[in-house]
């Protein structure tokens, strides 16, 4: 499991426009680079985020190689009521990591 950060308004308001906030641990290897022995190191990279909200998607985005190490992602929604958001990072090698948080509207 990587590390994540996921940053939340504590309390918005319905109707409201809030900025999420996602960062997640990962090497990002590009597959160009060489390395020690002078071979290509293989590819392992982030190719996919989406951001669910009660079950809707609200965010997602397609990371290319260009995309730096332990990817930082901040995006808009609207908060139209309680519930749960669901963040989902897919990549290279199987690589699939799922947080969820609830969210309280006021």
């Amino acid at each position: 499991m990587a590390r994540v950060l996921i940053t939340l308004p504590p309390n918005p308001r319905k109707g409201e426009v809030m900025e999420l906030r996602v960062l997640i641990a990962h090497v990002m290897e590009s597959g160009f680079r060489p390395g020690a022995d002078g071979r290509t190191l293989p590819r392992d990279i982030i190719r996919r985020f989406s951001c669910r909200y009660n079950g809707e998607t609200v965010f997602s985005a397609e990371l290319s190689p260009a995309i730096s190490a332990n990817p930082y992602l901040s995006f808009h929604t609207v908060a139209t009521e309680s519930g749960t958001l669901e963040f989902e990072w897919q990549g290279d090698n199987g690589f699939s990591q799922v947080e969820r948080r609830a969210l309280q509207v006021a």
